[in-house]
């Protein structure tokens, strides 16, 4: 398998035509060769492809799917490990607390028709020099944040940002850093159902207790902050599965799973639209956003023998191949659901010149079991001890959301860059 990384100007100007030529030409082929589409193969039929993208997109996306492939060996292993980069947390560092294989490492996500191109630090901090990016959602998205923090870690470490906490535990949920080189400012915003929720049991939180959304307000810990972010992943799922009342209006209008006869009982996909559906309207209606939204899919979770609470484990040790397990029929429902809200969210977007993007990971990641802490990743509430089939190991499969991430933001980062370099010729 061979990569092609392009490098970066350097931002001297020759003056001469025929240099200019070949960069564009360069630049040229690399917008024509790496476009996705948005489609998924694996063991049974693939997910339904949102209609999404401008014009000029449709006509560049027929070019290449760099969600549709599989999942190939790659025994160089991976960008980084617990040793290089001092980042990991407890949580996801799989390798520190004992896990004895090693082979969950070594998968490349290989698409059928062109390359996926390795991530490349020095180029990723380059395309967001003087920018900022924010990971909206749950604990899922702050693992992709971390694995972002071990990539560039390559070439830089970030420093925190002070921030005032509302308390000790939201330390491990918020965070914000600062490279200083770059002037790139990287957020978390810890938000598992992007709208605003409370506790609403009688007996106090826990992890399967019963809270309240108010599905038509969205949560002020990210939607207070994101207004002057020039890249936001959003993301939201497995807290769904949980009791929830749904609130609309400030009227209590159905619940699911709460067990009350006087209640209207709705899904929990009833929930899920809403929540993404005020998330992307509040986006569309901040003043000063200018910024790029990706939406990332439901990432599934792998518990075999048991729900989560009833000793379910996922210690397989290889990707699925073709036939192996049919991936749950709710993964689907949920992917669906969140797609159809960024659909409408990308044409209104594209009235005011609002870009929504996909970063679809469902299926691919389906693949994965083999991917999660279990039995190996010590949890930010020490006083759990189940196992983790939720989370991603890092290093492991998760790394590959960053390089997809890389993929879009510098499709979105040649054009200008194209068209500066036409400007001072």
């Amino acid at each position: 398998m061979k990569f092609h990384l392009i490098q970066l100007p350097n931002g001297k100007n020759s003056g001469q035509s025929s240099c200019l030529k070949l960069v564009l030409s360069a630049l040229s082929l690399i917008l024509i060769s790496s476009i996705p589409l948005g489609v998924l193969k694996s063991s049974h039929p693939p997910l339904p492809s949102p209609e999404l993208g401008s014009p000029r997109n449709e006509e560049l996306d027929n070019k290449c799917d760099v969600f549709n492939g599989k999942w190939v060996p790659h025994p160089q292993g991976p960008y980084y490990t617990n040793e290089t980069c001092r980042l990991i947390i407890d949580q996801h560092n799989c390798i520190k607390f004992g896990r004895p294989d090693s082979e969950f490492m070594k998968w490349r996500w290989k698409p059928v028709d062109c390359e996926l191109p390795l991530f490349d630090a020095a180029q990723f901090l380059e395309i967001v020099r003087g920018k900022s990016m924010a990971f909206v959602g749950d604990s899922v998205g702050r693992n992709q944040m971390q694995s972002l923090l071990c990539l560039l870690a390559d070439v830089a470490y970030a420093e925190d940002i002070p921030h005032k906490f509302s308390s000790d535990s939201d330390m491990n949920y918020f965070k914000r850093v600062l490279y200083p080189e770059y002037n790139f400012t990287l957020a978390a915003f810890w938000s598992p159902f992007l709208v605003k929720y409370r506790d609403a049991d009688p007996d106090g939180h826990s992890f399967n207790s019963l809270m309240s959304l108010h599905l038509d307000e969205a949560d002020e810990a990210w939607a207070n902050e994101i207004e002057n972010f020039d890249y936001v992943i959003i993301s939201a799922g497995q807290w769904f599965f949980r009791p929830l009342l749904y609130y609309q209006n400030g009227q209590l209008v159905g619940c699911y799973k709460c067990n009350e006869n006087n209640i209207t009982s709705l899904t929990r996909y009833y929930g899920y639209k809403m929540a993404f559906r005020t998330a992307f309207k509040t986006l569309l209606s901040l003043e000063n956003y200018k910024g790029i939204t990706f939406l990332r899919t439901f990432s599934a979770s792998h518990f075999e023998n048991g729900d989560w609470d009833k000793g379910g484990s996922c210690g397989r040790t290889r990707p699925f191949t073709s036939g192996d397990m049919k991936m749950e029929e709710y993964n689907m429902e949920f992917y669906l659901t969140q797609v159809e809200e960024l659909r409408k969210a990308e044409e209104q977007g594209r009235k005011i010149g609002l870009r929504f993007e996909l970063m679809n990971i469902t299926e691919i990641m389906w693949l994965r079991p083999d991917g999660h802490p279990n039995s190996y990743g010590h949890s930010m509430n020490r006083n759990v001890k189940v196992n983790d089939c939720v989370h991603w190991c890092l290093p492991g499969p998760i790394d590959t959301w960053n390089e997809f991430l890389l993929y879009f933001i510098k499709r979105e980062f040649l054009p200008s860059l194209r068209g500066k370099l036409m400007k001072n010729a």
